[in-house]
């Protein structure tokens, strides 16, 4: 046969063959950087991956075509070969017309080209250089056509529980009711403060690769005298001034119940006096302190303040004295 007609059937042949310009399959310029062509794919993975268009035959051949096209121009000497025209848009090299297809089909594609379902640069599944995008949208699993869908966990569950001050320092079990609809028992650690997060394991949404977990928000309410500082617990006591004076024993509460305080004689407002191990029982043993600042307090009854008031006009005539002469003051 001439080789004109060689030649020209050759030429139909690839008239009515689909283009497969790799950057016409991931619609990018010629010029594109390595940054836009994965961008592009990246895009059209989102689109065309079949686990989300299950049943499409279309969708999944455009998924192998531009796969394919990506695994070419993702690697830098082989896009650099198929500008040079060295190969083709499968990989295969490209040969000199000798008067007949020799060792290539009337399709430009040898022979002995390999094949997926992927397409032809994957062997027996996805290939490295798109590795990391199918990891990042579908779990980085194994997974090829025809196999188990990626497996993907349930997202979590926030939940917010209100607790008391003494259930958070002393520890409570308290029931949560869930999303789902059921109820859990759930055990607030000891020294558990505002803000922290228990995580129930797989009790959030379900998910094809397991549920996710459900986190319970603990919020702590005030206490009517009890402050919190790390594990101490701050305590302001109101004294008498007969019990500053002369000294005494009261009783005074505390997380675990009300304890005897010894005052002692001359005892000033903002003195602080310490009860070891009266604080906030710490998750591995041991508790805080309990500190307790002494307030003065006069009586309330004006009558008995008048009867205070004469003693004390004479005594400060005699004993006059300068609370305020150490910080500077008049």
């Amino acid at each position: 046969m001439p080789a004109t007609r060689w030649l020209l059937e050759d030429r139909a042949i690839k008239k009515e063959m689909p283009n497969k310009d790799p950057y016409k399959k991931l619609d990018v310029e010629r010029t594109a950087s390595e940054a836009e062509i994965k961008k592009a794919y990246r895009k059209l993975v989102k689109k065309l991956h079949p686990d989300i268009n299950p049943g499409r035959a279309d969708i999944e051949r455009r998924f192998k075509e531009v796969t394919s096209a990506y695994e070419l121009l993702s690697d830098s000497k082989k896009r650099a070969r198929f500008d040079r025209g060295e190969i083709d848009a499968d990989g295969n090299e490209q040969h000199a017309f000798h008067g007949g297809f020799g060792d290539r089909n009337p399709y430009g594609t040898h022979q002995r080209q390999r094949s997926s379902r992927y397409g032809p640069f994957s062997s027996g599944g996805r290939s490295s250089a798109a590795e990391d995008i199918f990891a990042e949208f579908f779990g980085g699993g194994k997974h090829g056509f025809g196999g188990s869908a990626p497996q993907q966990r349930g997202s979590d569950v926030t939940y917010q529980l209100k607790v008391s001050f003494l259930e958070a320092c002393l520890g409570e079990k308290k029931r949560v009711a869930l999303s789902s609809g059921k109820t859990i028992d759930v055990t607030i650690p000891k020294g558990t403060e505002d803000g922290h997060k228990l995580r129930l394991r797989g009790l959030g949404n379900a998910g094809t690769g397991g549920a996710g977990d459900a986190l319970v928000e603990i919020k702590v309410g005030a206490h009517p005298y009890f402050i919190r500082k790390n594990n101490n617990i701050l305590l302001d006591v109101p004294i008498s001034l007969p019990e500053a004076i002369l000294g005494g024993e009261i009783k005074v509460p505390t997380l675990f119940g009300p304890v005897s305080l010894k005052i002692p004689e001359a005892a000033n407002t903002d003195s602080v006096m310490r009860l070891k191990g009266k604080g906030v029982p710490r998750a591995k043993g041991g508790a805080g302190d309990m500190l307790v600042k002494l307030k003065i307090v006069l009586p309330d009854n004006k009558k008995d303040l008048e009867k205070l008031a004469s003693p004390i006009e004479k005594w400060a005539k005699k004993h006059a004295y300068a609370p305020r002469k150490k910080l500077g003051w008049a």
